[in-house]
């Protein structure tokens, strides 16, 4: 594990029992090898290389410049730092009304606790920047080389689009401690140096190294992994990654079924060499992990601006309305209308029935809400959640907009609600009648979500059908260049995240960190 030499004495102290230790303030940066980024030949290079057009990451990286918050923080604060450079929305609250990249919301693929305790590895980093949306493409130093390194930095250093974060041993700067996270902030040319942006203030101030000797320290392997440390390239993507799905690693049952799905799913059809589309489907949800309940999410959500009274924004409904446009798309495939039959059979035995699935629960909620506005709830009407909200809010001088939030229970699991009630009275009569017995919602259901992820598994789930028929009809289902655009990116960006969740799963994130290109 990456951590910093006062995560390790804390730590012993701890074992010791003697927690008392003299204050230290800073430490003098041995130079050479270093120059300070403040001394006059520090100015002198930033001058210089700003000219020559290698210092444009610089600005917005020191614009959201950060000191680690704990001696082992050093990773999660480079990557707060780069996020927020980039202007990612966490689509999440740091505090109050803000949402705002902090090393405390860096959480998804290692507890806090015990990245305060032993620090945090290359392959979680990256990890972590997958998770908040970012675009990664990381690299340990046995799979690129120093003149590939160098031309990156350059690009990174050259733009506000992309940055460097490196991973490297301070003992090749004479510096004290062991391996260390930071931004890259600036290159110069001429000496070949690049600036460090040291997130430890407290202990080093930023400053220019020789890349070689940078990429000396990066060689060094992390002997809590037994792998070479190395760079990731950080940018933001063009457009949201995923609309209506999304994978976790936070989520243990998120994992399990990925790993399900790429690995045993082959082995499967494999071995029971299924003669229809219709025993596939059986052979694939009959055998579904005890887990796979959990792992439905109904991510259909409106994010909406919360302390200061105002409503949806016009951005948040023109992506609500693309969200529609993807699950018609989905609705529409050959294959979703196999699945919804398939789990509405009586002879599936599938563990996730629409009727008894939260998300189908939450879906009624919403009828609900949208049947209390139209004067058709009856007393008939089944109350599916403990308390149902209903707010309106105007936008721009637009027509009200309602959204109705709500919290649904299943068994022992709980799950909010909040989506936006139809806006007109035709498109509220199509989607809800005044029993709520026949919802057609434009928000994913259980057999949308089971088709979008077998849209999602890799070509070489199939190849082992026999039957050159029904090979074929299965390619002919499932090929993701038979798909409408909007629906193609969906269907890969949650392949990419299949096939890293069952690689996490597997402990293999560190061995070889992956690049989206996921066959």
């Amino acid at each position: 594990m990456e951590r910093q030499d006062g995560g390790i004495n804390q730590q012993k102290l701890r074992k010791s029992g003697k927690m008392a230790v003299a204050g230290l303030y800073r430490r003098i940066l041995p130079s050479p090898p270093a120059i300070e980024f403040a001394s006059s030949d520090g100015k002198r290079l930033f001058s210089e290389a700003l000219q020559n057009g290698t210092m444009e990451g610089f600005f917005k990286l020191i614009s959201h410049f950060q000191t680690q918050s704990e001696p082992a923080y050093c990773g999660l604060a480079s990557l707060s730092m780069v996020l927020n450079a980039l202007a990612i929305d966490p689509g999440r609250k740091w505090k109050g009304p803000w949402r705002w990249y902090d090393e405390s919301m860096l959480d998804c693929c290692e507890p806090l606790e015990k990245v305060k305790a032993k620090g945090i590895t290359f392959g979680k980093v990256a990890c972590l920047a997958h998770c908040a949306g970012a675009k990664v493409e990381a690299f340990r130093t046995n799979q690129s080389n120093i003149g590939n390194f160098r031309n990156h930095v350059i690009k990174c250093a050259s733009s506000e689009d992309c940055h460097l974060i490196a991973s490297y041993h301070r003992k090749h700067f004479k510096q004290t401690g062991a391996g260390h996270f930071s931004p890259i902030g600036g290159y110069h040319a001429e000496s070949d140096m690049a600036l460090i942006l040291d997130v430890a203030r407290f202990k080093y101030p930023p400053h220019w190294v020789p890349l070689s000797l940078l990429w000396e320290a990066m060689e060094t392997v992390d002997e809590s992994i037994g792998h070479p440390r190395g760079f990731m390239l950080i940018s933001s993507h063009q457009k949201a990654p995923s609309f209506l799905y999304t994978l976790s690693c936070r989520d243990e049952s998120w994992m399990s079924i990925a790993k399900y799905l790429i690995d045993d799913v082959p082995v499967l059809l494999q071995s029971e060499m299924p003669e229809n589309i219709n025993q596939i489907l059986y052979l694939i949800l009959k055998s579904l992990p005890a887990c796979a309940g959990n792992f439905i999410k109904w991510i259909a959500e409106v994010r909406r601006q919360e302390e200061d009274g105002s409503g949806v924004t016009n951005e948040e409904k023109e992506r609500l309305a693309l969200k529609e446009k993807i699950l018609e798309q989905v609705r529409e495939t050959e294959l979703s209308k196999y699945v919804a039959a398939m789990i509405l059979s009586s002879t599936s035995n599938c563990k996730l029935r629409e009727k008894d699935s939260l998300s189908a629960i939450a879906a009624n909620v919403c009828c609900q809400g949208a049947a209390l506005l139209s004067g058709g709830l009856t007393s008939r009407t089944r109350v599916c959640c403990k308390a149902t909200c209903l707010k309106c809010f105007i936008v721009n001088g637009d027509e009200p907009t309602t959204v109705v939030s709500g919290t649904v229970v299943s068994g022992g699991d709980e799950q909010e609600v909040d989506m936006l009630v139809p806006e007109s009275a035709a498109t509220l009569g199509n989607q809800c009648d005044s029993t709520l017995d026949n919802c057609i919602l434009m928000h994913p259901t259980t057999s949308d979500v089971l088709t979008v992820l077998l849209l999602a598994l890799p070509p070489s789930t199939w190849s082992d059908i026999k039957n050159e028929n029904l090979s074929a009809e299965v390619h002919h289902l499932v090929s993701a260049e038979n798909l409408p655009d909007a629906l193609q990116q969906e269907v890969l960006h949650l392949r990419w995240q299949l096939h890293f969740l069952k690689r996490w799963k597997n402990n293999e994130v560190d061995d070889n960190v992956l690049s989206p290109a996921v066959g």
